[in-house]
């Protein structure tokens, strides 16, 4: 993933659970959440518009409520993340998996019109600018296994478990 090339480019870092989040936003809304072991990703320093800050501060407000356990849903955020058309839809069908719940890359094939587009949902899943918020942690392979995570196996596994979900006991 890289950051977007936008003058309007708003970053700031957010100490959690799982480590330091970097987040970035436009003034289209928030484009990235980034996990501390993506450090391949440049991560510039950038104040940004007064716009983005302010889609950054009530992104990193939600995040906090998030973690002290007290939000559970998104959906109140501007979100702008860049993707392919396909990549854009399974990220909005993400997006729909309440909170405490898990759905198989089948299910979100499905829900998205392409029952037998499974890997191509993978690899959307796996391409997700906006992890947590968009919760690509809450997908899981159709046998109940912890498949692959942006962030690790270990950080999919405590997200699962901070939501209420029973996770298998060896990764």
């Amino acid at each position: 993933m890289k950051l977007p090339d936008d003058d309007t480019l708003a970053t700031a870092m957010l100490d959690t659970p799982i480590g330091r989040l970097r987040l970035a936003a436009t003034d289209a809304g928030l484009a990235a959440v980034l996990f501390p072991n993506q450090k391949d990703i440049s991560f510039p320093k950038r104040e940004g518009s007064p716009k983005a800050r302010a889609h950054l501060t009530k992104a990193v407000k939600a995040l906090d409520r998030y973690f002290e356990g007290k939000k559970k849903d998104f959906s109140d955020l501007t979100l702008a993340p860049s993707g392919t058309a396909f990549q854009l839809g399974v990220w909005r069908a993400l997006a729909s998996i309440p909170f405490g719940e898990t759905r198989s890359y089948a299910d979100i094939a499905r829900l998205i019109g392409n029952p037998k587009g499974m890997r191509a949902v993978g690899l959307a899943n796996g391409r997700n600018p906006i992890p947590i918020i968009v919760p690509c942690h809450r997908v899981i392979g159709a046998d109940g296994s912890l498949t692959g995570f942006g962030g690790g196996l270990p950080t999919k596994k405590w997200l699962l478990e901070f939501e209420g979900i029973a996770t298998p006991r060896f990764l």
